[in-house]
C-alpha cells in the first residue's frame, strides 16, 4: 500500500470514528464485551435504523465485527489493534469511560446452562483458561470456530472429555459462544456439551432442580484450580 492509499484509509478510520454517535458505540464496546444493535442504539442515543446504518459504516472500515447466534446479531471490537487506537485517542482526550454493567440476576451470572453448555462468567473463565493453555486454537473455516490442538487433546483426554466423540456428533463441534450475561465468548458446540457431561458427572458443578443455575461445588473448584490452574 502506497502512501496515498495509506492517507486514505486512515481518513477513512478516523471519519469513522469522527461522528460522535459511532465514537460512543466504539468505546462502549472497548470493555470487552458484546452488544446487539438496540443495546448500542441506546448508548448512541440514535433510532435502530440509525444505529444500523452507523454500525455498517464500522464494519466497512473494520472497526468493528458481527457475531450472529440464533436471532441475535452481537458487535464486538474487530480486535486489539482497534482497541489500542481507542485507548491513545481517550488518552489524549483525558476522559474515562463507563464499564459494563450486568443486570443479570447474580446466580444465572456467575453459572447455568446455555443449551446443553456452561455459561456465566465461569463458562466465560472456562473458554479464556482452554485458548491460554493453547488446547483451543481458530479453525480455518472462521465463523468463530475452534479445532482442538494436539496438546488440547491430550488436555481434554486427561480431564476425561472424549474429543473423538464430541467430533463425530452430528452438530457444530466447537466454537465461540457470546455470553448472555459477561457479553464474551464461553465454549459452545459439541465439545462444550461434553464438558459439561463431565463436569455434572464429577460433580464439579450440580444444576438447580427449577432453573439453569449451575454452582460450582468445592470439588469443582479444587479440581479446575489442580487440573488446569483456573482459580475461581
Amino acid at each position: 500500500m502506497d502512501d496515498v492509499s495509506t492517507d486514505l484509509v486512515v481518513a477513512g478510520i478516523a471519519a469513522a470514528i469522527g461522528e460522535p454517535a459511532r465514537a460512543r458505540m466504539l468505546y462502549s464496546l472497548l470493555d470487552g464485551h458484546a452488544r446487539t444493535s438496540t443495546e448500542l442504539a441506546i448508548v448512541a442515543a440514535v433510532s435502530p435504523s440509525t444505529a444500523s446504518v452507523h454500525l455498517q459504516r464500522l464494519k466497512t472500515q473494520r472497526l468493528v465485527a458481527v457475531r450472529v447466534q440464533g436471532r441475535h446479531r452481537y458487535y464486538a471490537l474487530e480486535g486489539p489493534a482497534v482497541a489500542a487506537a481507542l485507548e491513545a485517542l481517550n488518552v489524549i482526550a483525558g476522559s474515562a469511560r463507563q464499564q459494563f454493567v450486568p443486570t443479570t440476576p447474580v446466580r444465572l451470572r456467575v453459572a447455568r446452562t446455555c443449551y446443553d453448555h456452561i455459561a456465566g462468567s465461569i463458562g466465560v473463565a472456562l473458554h479464556d483458561r482452554f485458548v491460554a493453555l493453547e488446547w483451543l486454537a481458530s479453525a480455518s473455516t472462521g465463523d468463530n470456530e475452534y479445532e482442538v490442538t494436539p496438546s488440547g487433546a491430550r488436555g481434554f483426554g486427561s480431564l476425561g472429555v472424549d474429543v473423538d466423540a464430541a467430533r463425530a456428533c452430528r452438530r457444530r463441534f466447537a466454537f465461540a459462544c457470546v455470553d448472555w450475561s459477561e457479553r464474551r465468548p464461553h465454549l459452545g458446540g459439541a465439545l462444550a456439551a461434553a464438558v459439561l457431561t463431565l463436569a455434572l458427572k464429577r460433580k464439579w458443578v450440580v444444576q438447580d432442580l427449577d432453573s439453569r443455575a449451575l454452582s460450582l461445588t468445592k470439588t469443582g473448584r479444587r479440581e479446575l484450580q489442580v487440573r488446569i490452574g483456573l482459580h475461581m
